[in-house]
């Protein structure tokens, strides 16, 4: 039987991210990793049109997303239709689309090769390189945080452009098994600092200085705050972080079965939340080069309530 609670004071539900409750800990551990998928394959929804989900076609990905954080969409559509990411995410709920700089008027990026003048021109998304492991949105403020996104691809390169995924959940478990003070140096408030970019006309930027672990204080989801970049970024200096952070390059350097890895093809896309992911550098097609379009957004997808964890 549970214990009284005080006249006034509000019982805490049990969160597996705090880390002192162990045994919240342990049963979401057992769930989380007996409902992940264990391969892409158990990720990847074939959809008619993802401008018009089904209610069948929408709630396998809600199951997907609700188990890996994210989810594979595949469909025959290859319309170069800026509104598909606009349309699907509001059918999953996500209608606070983050106007970034780099953004079109519509809140959606054209992500693609660029050597233009207009700021895409020479920042790595929009080039043929390889990117590092990030979340999207590190360098933002946390009321600018990102909290899912949409990748869709209109075109795939010729060769290459491979993207790997990695659920930020297990990201955490691979942390906290390895010990508690690796997450709570994590969590701390200036764990690592992005320093303000300036440009001729002064700070376009200001530093933003934030944790890599966190938790929501009204939904008590996690949220992953990193980039593996080593430059314009100055990580705290002192022996538990750089230690957690060592931890973490290792997870993501091991050969984890929960790494996985898709070469989106025209009409597939990736959505859910602000996972962990890497894309390889790749070769284009000069006549037919690879175009996607990104969605980020400050909702997260609406799931079902509660968690089936809290009842094992």
């Amino acid at each position: 039987m549970n214990a009284p609670v005080a006249q006034g004071l509000i019982e805490r539900p049990a969160s597996p991210f705090d880390l002192d409750d162990d045994a919240a800990y342990r049963r979401w551990r057992s769930w989380k990793l007996g409902s992940h998928p264990k391969g892409i394959e158990g990720l990847i929804v074939d959809v008619a049109d993802p401008r018009v989900l089904s209610d069948s076609e929408c709630a396998a990905l809600r199951d997907r997303i609700a188990r890996a954080n994210f989810a594979v969409y595949r469909s025959r559509v290859r319309d170069a239709d800026p509104n598909l990411a606009r349309a699907l995410g509001a059918r999953l709920g996500l209608t606070r689309l983050d106007a970034n700089w780099l953004a079109d008027e519509d809140g959606i990026s054209r992500v693609e090769v660029s050597a233009k003048s207009d700021g895409r021109g020479g920042f790595i998304p929009y080039t043929n390189l390889p990117i590092g492991w990030h979340t999207d949105g590190y360098y933002h403020p946390p009321q600018r945080r990102i909290e899912a996104m949409i990748l869709h691809c209109v075109r795939p390169a010729r060769q290459g452009g491979v993207n790997s995924l990695l659920d930020h959940e297990m990201a955490y478990i691979a942390l906290r098994d390895a010990g508690k003070h690796h997450v709570r140096a994590l969590m701390q408030p200036d764990a690592f600092v992005i320093p303000a970019r300036t440009e001729e006309d002064g700070v376009a930027r200001e530093a933003q200085a934030g944790p890599v672990f966190s938790v929501d204080a009204t939904r008590g989801s996690l949220h992953l705050r990193y980039t593996a970049r080593q430059r314009s970024i100055e990580w705290k200096r002192d022996a538990a972080t750089r230690a957690a952070r060592l931890c973490l390059e290792g997870v993501l350097a091991c050969a984890s079965p929960w790494i996985f890895r898709v070469q989106l093809q025209a009409g597939m896309g990736i959505v859910g939340h602000n996972i962990l992911h890497e894309r390889t550098g790749f070769d284009d097609d000069p006549q037919q080069p690879r175009l996607l379009y990104r969605a980020r957004y400050l909702d997260r997808v609406e799931l079902p309530e509660p968690a089936a964890w809290r009842n094992g």
